[in-house]
């Protein structure tokens, strides 16, 4: 038995996929579509990917690089998750306009509203150009070489790729510089939003909620993308028309039942999975730790001012939710990377290594290093971590003044160098270039000064200023400080708050009237001796300075591309997956009930009823709407609702998520929008580091509650008639061709 078990856990340690792990290249869905199609597939390969015809990856959009959103209609029309398009939201948001609280819903695309900034981008094709890339490195290179090399060639395959086009391309790495990716985009930047249920629906549970199951959320939002007449990507303008894509998703609204095959796809945007030992630990004991203690005063001080006036609520509604939604997973990563012994089983995982590297003599000439690498680089490092991340978190990303003194004094280098040009300007052409250019500039100044100005409190500000650099003060060593930190205990004897106080009161980027007096005359004298500007410079040379020396983090390179090379060279049966990188990827599974912990089961799905079992109007993350539970107590949810007469609201599935596959599509079988995946579970909260095949699950809105919400809440049946509805449940054989034909 003892022998038995000992191999079973060696399988269970290394780290190839399960049926529902992996996070795969739809270039490279061969390796996998046999089991897809055991698990249930009804599609064909070129029906999911394909560069000359429609297929799946066509619906599939980055949504603005952070989250993904998928093509609904034949109009252009997006869905993504509320939390997605919740800054663009509230950018809207006023105490007389209050989208977050109230809702917003275009009825025509008239009141489709504009999003500066936001963008789409559709994959074009991928490429696998690791041959190329390999051709141009050799083991002689240092790690700074061939970091160059990899950059040189990727730049050139990306500029042959787009000659002539208007398409984007870029060269990524996967498994840790193993292998190397082509990828052409084509990105659309007039996005315009469409609807969005109230904060009361799009983020119900708030805080409490986030990261659980079982969950009531209504998680999504709509926009729509616009081009020029002729289908081609374009800058906002009225002449625009909704886009026709290549492939849009037909919305299922049969139902979801336990056992049924899942696919995502979407931009996954990091994961960890190759991360050895050493890296848990730091993340457990350092790291993940120093996060929290930083991000808990934030939200203490945000918290405060919100809750006392109801326009600072609107400003800070979207800086909240970031900075709480990482706030509560590192709380879960730390605990559940420890409830789930994670370190053993990268520990044993490494055991495993050694042995094999030992047995060979050409193994311990290639890899025989590797371990002691890990080793040395992670005891380098260990004594600077929590600087680190108190110099991003409460330095550069602490007091918002700061930041936004670092980039206005970088916006300044090149205006007086403008200035500068004027004056050296040798005849009327020149000298005429340079004001343009000299124009161009103050007019970006002061656009990205309004933006800033609008959601920004500057008694807020003052108060985290003062409490994050106490806080920096205190609980990193005197050794770590940065010297402007030390600097400013020696003026005011340790006094921060009286330090926030004189620096708020003097800076002239304490209020956009001071501001705009100083760009009437911008002196290079004046921005250099102002406070903020100061500490804007001492902060980020702070972050700069805690960053691991090039030295430390070469070895951790070349330690990890070996490391990884080495698995696989160790399993060579095994078909791995790349980490995610914020690339394309597909990843199936099923739905399912699952096991949390002793004598705790949840079932696949969630109704109506927990809605109204929760409601709390007392407390802001639980507020049901009166129409809301006037639907609900009236059972009116029409064909909507399941064989039982229920509303489902979320269900669960086993498919493999991270950050960045917000707003994902959950597709079925047969290639039809089901849902839309939001979050994943508390009890799996160290998945992004060690998958957890029997507990880890992806949360989705199920698509019967989306469409509810649109059409009997908020009765935008414009929206309802755009999409293609199907109401068969999936059976054996597919018709799905004709859909792409």
């Amino acid at each position: 038995m003892k022998k038995l078990l000992s191999f079973i856990l060696v399988f269970a340690l290394a780290l190839p996929a399960f049926a529902n792990e992996g996070m795969w290249l739809p270039l490279l869905l061969g390796r996998n579509y046999e089991d897809m199609k055991a698990h249930g597939l009804q599609l064909t390969p070129e029906q999911i990917y394909d560069v000359n015809n429609g297929s799946l990856k066509d619906a599939i959009v980055s949504f603005g690089g952070f989250c993904t959103g998928e093509i609904i209609s034949d109009q252009g029309l997006i869905l993504t998750n509320h939390h997605c398009g919740y800054g663009q939201i509230q950018s809207h948001s006023s105490t007389e306009h209050d989208y977050l609280t109230d809702g917003f819903w275009a009825y025509e695309k008239s009141q489709e509203l504009p999003n500066e900034g936001l963008f789409v981008r559709f994959l074009v094709r991928m490429e696998d150009v690791t041959n190329r890339v390999l051709d141009g490195l050799n083991d002689e290179m240092s790690e700074a070489e061939r970091k160059k090399a990899i950059a040189d060639i990727g730049k050139e395959i990306a500029d042959e790729a787009t000659a002539d086009t208007h398409y984007d391309a870029n060269v990524r790495t996967f498994f840790h510089g193993n292998e190397f990716y082509l990828f052409v985009y084509e990105t659309f930047n007039d996005i315009r939003l469409v609807g969005a249920p109230p904060s009361s629906v799009g983020k119900y549970g708030g805080d409490t909620d986030n990261w659980m199951w079982p969950r009531h959320t209504g998680d999504f939002s709509m926009f729509r993308v616009y081009a020029d007449k002729d289908g081609m990507p374009a800058e906002y303008s009225e002449d625009n028309v909704p886009l026709k894509p290549k492939h849009h998703l037909p919305v299922n609204i049969s139902g979801v039942k336990d056992g049924d095959f899942t696919m995502v796809m979407g931009y996954p945007g990091s994961t960890d999975r190759y991360l050895t030992s050493w890296g848990v630990k730091e993340q457990i004991e350092l790291y993940g730790p120093a996060v929290v203690r930083v991000r808990d005063l934030k939200l203490e001080v945000m918290k405060k001012y919100m809750e006392a006036d109801a326009a600072t609520r609107i400003q800070y509604a979207s800086k909240y939710a970031r900075v709480s939604n990482y706030w509560k997973y590192y709380i879960g990563q730390t605990e559940q990377l420890q409830s789930n012994k994670v370190y053993a089983k990268k520990k044993a995982l490494e055991d495993r290594f050694a042995k094999w590297v030992n047995a060979d003599e050409a193994r311990k000439a290639k890899y025989g290093e590797v371990l002691s690498m890990f080793a040395e680089a992670y005891a380098a490092k260990e004594d600077g971590v929590e600087a680190g991340v108190y110099a991003r978190e409460a330095g550069i990303t602490g007091p918002e003044i700061a930041l936004q003194a670092f980039r206005l004094s970088r916006l300044m280098t090149a205006y007086y160098g403008a200035e500068a040009g004027i004056k050296q300007a040798e005849d009327a052409e020149a000298k005429a270039e340079m004001e343009e250019r000299l124009s161009a500039l103050k007019a970006a100044i002061l656009e990205n000064a309004s933006g800033f100005y609008k959601d920004y409190n500057v008694a807020l500000d003052q108060e985290m200023t003062a409490s994050l650099m106490e806080l920096y003060y205190n609980d990193i060593p005197k050794d770590q400080h940065p010297e402007l930190l030390s600097a400013v205990a020696d003026s005011f004897d340790g006094d921060f708050a009286a330090y926030a106080d004189k620096l708020f009161s003097t800076s002239f980027l304490a209020s956009q009237e001071k501001f705009e007096a100083f760009m009437e005359n911008p002196q290079d004298s004046v921005l250099q001796a102002d406070m903020a500007v100061a500490l804007g410079k001492g902060m980020y040379a702070a972050y700069m300075g805690a960053n691991t020396s090039a030295e430390v983090s070469d070895k951790l390179e070349k330690a990890y591309r070996l490391f990884t090379a080495g698995l696989r060279e160790m399993d060579p049966n095994t078909n791995y997956y790349p980490d995610a990188n914020s690339t394309m990827r597909l990843t199936y599974g099923t739905v399912g009930s699952y096991d949390a912990r002793d004598a705790v089961h949840y079932k696949h799905f969630t109704t109506a009823d927990g809605i109204l079992e929760k409601k709390d109007n007392s407390n802001p993350e639980f507020v049901v709407p009166s129409k809301l539970e006037t639907l609900i107590d009236n059972k009116d949810f029409g064909v909507y609702a399941n064989a039982e007469g229920e509303l489902p609201i979320c269900f669960i599935h086993n498919t493999d998520i991270t950050g960045g596959n917000s707003g994902s599509p959950v597709i079925n079988a047969r290639g039809e929008l089901i849902g839309t995946a939001f979050d994943g579970n508390w009890e799996a909260m160290s998945g992004d580091i060690n998958f957890e095949s029997e507990i880890q699950r992806t949360i989705s809105v199920d698509v019967r509650y989306t469409l509810f919400i649109i059409d009997k809440y908020a009765g935008a049946n414009n929206l309802i008639e755009e999409m293609t509805i199907i109401t068969e449940p999936v059976k054996q054989g597919s018709w799905f061709s004709r859909i792409f034909n």
